[in-house]
């Protein structure tokens, strides 16, 4: 009988040297908070700079922490709608709708597995260095993204990219009679809240 204790309290001791000598590693799939994300579409033409705002997307990742540090980000991913965007021109928004053939290819989307580089800035602060797959009108192309993340009671997220419109097969954008063109360049810039 002793020895079955004894035997026992080897087990739990070493169990317990296991738990406490490696470091807790924690991951947590979080989503999107609607209401407090931002994702804009600033583009230029020959007579003047323009934007685009989603008003409605999703978006979920995953975060693994170990010690309150930021250690992997994985399954990063974000869906809008293409006529979700607006410029509060209706002119405009048609024609953009348009380019992006929106009738056929109803959304927009963004699919990355890992990130490949994690440096902190800052206490809570990371600089994270990731590439995904990016869906415009029904073509998806490889992009890389550099995001600012930031851990405190919830995890926020901000990064840009600039990409073609040509690349995804769109056209960029005309208005009255193609005397306004817009240039094919274009920034996407947003801001994320997850929980």
């Amino acid at each position: 009988m002793k020895k079955t204790k004894l035997f026992k309290g080897k087990i739990t001791g070493a169990l317990l040297g296991i738990i406490f000598f490696f470091p807790f590693a924690m991951a947590q799939e979080l989503h999107v908070e609607p209401s407090r994300g931002k994702l804009e579409v600033l583009g230029t033409s020959n007579l003047h700079d323009w934007e685009l705002k989603a008003t409605s997307f999703h978006g979920k990742a995953t975060f693994i922490t170990e010690e309150n540090q930021l250690k992997a980000v994985e399954n990063l991913s974000f869906t809008l709608a293409a006529e979700s965007l607006e410029s509060g021109k209706s002119g405009m928004d048609k024609n953009t709708w348009k380019a992006l053939k929106s009738k056929d290819h109803k959304e927009i989307s963004f699919r990355a597995d890992k990130a490949t580089t994690i440096t902190e800035a800052g206490t809570g602060h990371y600089q994270v260095e990731m590439s995904g797959t990016l869906n415009i009108a029904g073509v998806s192309k490889k992009v890389p993204l550099t995001l600012t993340v930031m851990l405190k009671d919830k995890v926020h997220l901000s990064g840009s990219t600039d990409i073609l419109m040509t690349d995804y097969g769109v056209e960029p954008p005309t208005a009255l009679l193609g005397t306004i063109k817009t240039g094919e360049k274009v920034t996407v810039k947003f801001e994320m809240t997850y929980q």
